[in-house]
């Protein structure tokens, strides 16, 4: 959608978010009432020191007005763009701490004292939690309208190098950052009608005015090196000519899409770059997150496994497991364990079913494949024939989380910046998994799978595996 057209949605958040937070301030301050006054926590109240409640009116009104100076200054009720949950629950202990530490002092400075001191710590945690609350649903709300393209900001990137394609993975990581990729251009005469993904290839950097007005872009994002900083200047411009923001990706943040080390020579500070990859203490948490969640998964799922054996036995004639070689980390192989989806000899079949490919790169799917057996159709909608694997995440050969597996033929079609993606071990489970699986093109996979090893965290692995179980339970993009 077009950045004007959910200009009102925007609107009504500005001034919707700094009302609901002087509310939910005054709510905060009535429900410390109620636990001082009538619930009495903590310490009994003589019933010569009840003060009624329009007594606090006053300092209700001070209070919310001091909340939200505080929350203001803070940055609340700024550009919250790419500003993460607890970046803002920050803002909120720094501000109501201050804010009520700063309400206690003009109180007992200016009131009788018969005023509870209980009750302004109350309200502090009362307001610390509607707030916080209030900032989840806000964001859970603006993620659910931003992956439906509402109040989304429609980016054209100049420029698709490796900057380039880091915006471009940021966008499809996380849509919650309300930013939705129209296309790009480049001046490079490959580049320049080559898509990769999703991400339409729109011609060169001569091209930007018109396509500005015709996708209708609100942000222009340069992602040019430096060499190029004439270009850069055009395109600035064209942008300002076009009355169009126009954002620029400095070239020294290719440093950040590696890691650097700072050494010493005598004083002299001393950079130094390595790609990005797991560090040994990161290789040994995950690893043992793996080992951990592969064991328990296997006792807990035996049963199921050798029900769902069983039923892949009797349904056709051949194996329950499917073993097929895969390509894991490094470029190295191994024996891929799967149930059986389809008949007996699927692989002999395979090449007469080649001009069915419904899937774009070395990938091969077709969404209705007579290959499969009825109960394969079951385990692939609901991605139950990948419990085998959990034998290979103790084998070392996978991961819980990772990029999929692939098979070597793909391998050997794979792009020279595809192969990023053999960085890590493969996983079960993935961030292209969890975005659509068979409904995210190749190359929108890879570039989740390289978003995945340069953000790699346990907290990452956490999401991805909860987001995992709503995917399979539902079965969406899987066939």
């Amino acid at each position: 959608m077009n950045g004007s057209v959910d200009a009102p949605i925007l609107r009504v958040r500005r001034w919707l978010k700094p009302v609901s937070d002087a509310l939910l301030i005054a709510a905060a301050f009535a429900l410390a009432y109620l636990a001082r006054y009538h619930w009495q926590w903590l310490r009994q109240l003589e019933p010569t020191y009840f003060v009624p409640l329009r007594v606090y009116i006053p300092s209700i009104a001070a209070l919310t007005a001091i909340l939200m100076l505080m929350l203001w200054v803070s940055g609340a009720y700024g550009d919250a763009r790419g500003r993460g949950l607890w970046d803002e629950g920050v803002i909120v202990l720094r501000s109501v701490v201050l804010g009520i530490a700063t309400m206690i002092v003009a109180v007992f400075l200016s009131t009788p004292s018969f005023y509870s001191r209980l009750i302004f710590g109350y309200t502090g945690i009362f307001a610390l939690v509607l707030l916080g609350v209030a900032r989840i649903v806000e964001r859970n709300v603006m993620n659910r309208l931003h992956r439906r393209g509402i109040g989304v900001q429609r980016l054209l990137i100049a420029g698709v190098g490796e900057i380039g394609q880091s915006v471009m993975r940021s966008c499809i990581a996380r849509p919650e950052l309300g930013r939705v990729v129209v296309g790009f251009v480049d001046d490079d005469p490959e580049r320049a009608v080559t898509d990769i993904g999703r991400f339409k290839a729109l011609g060169t950097l001569s091209d930007l005015p018109a396509l500005i007005v015709a996708h209708r872009v609100d942000e222009v994002v340069v992602a040019l090196p430096w060499q190029a900083h004439r270009r850069i200047l055009e395109v600035v411009r064209a942008c300002e000519r076009e009355n169009v923001r126009v954002r620029i990706v400095p070239d020294l943040f290719q440093l950040s899409l590696s890691q650097m080390v700072v050494e010493n020579l005598d004083g002299i500070p001393l950079i130094g770059v390595t790609e990005p990859h797991l560090a040994a203490w990161e290789r040994i948490v995950k690893r043992a997150i793996d080992l951990l969640g592969a064991a328990v998964g296997l006792l807990v799922l035996l049963p199921l496994m050798a029900a769902l054996a069983l039923a892949v036995r009797i349904d056709s004639p051949g194996p329950a497991i499917f073993r097929q070689e895969r390509v894991g980390r490094g470029g190295r192989t191994f024996t891929c364990l799967k149930f059986r989806t389809m008949v007996r000899d699927a692989e002999a079949q395979l090449d007469a079913l080649r001009d069915r490919n419904e899937a774009d790169g070395p990938l091969f799917k077709i969404k209705d494949d007579p290959r499969r057996t009825r109960v394969g159709k079951f385990l692939r909608r609901t991605s139950l024939d990948e419990l085998p694997q959990l034998w290979n995440v103790l084998r070392g050969e996978m991961s819980l989380t990772g990029p999929r597996p692939a098979i070597p033929a793909e391998v050997a079609q794979y792009e020279p910046w595809h192969l990023r993606r053999l960085e890590v071990s493969p996983g079960i489970s993935g961030m292209w998994q969890v975005s659509g699986r068979s409904d995210v093109g190749f190359d929108e996979m890879v570039l989740l799978d390289i978003y995945y090893i340069e953000n790699w965290s346990p907290l990452l692995d956490l999401r991805i595996i909860l987001k995992t179980i709503p995917v399979a339970l539902f079965g969406k993009g899987a066939y």
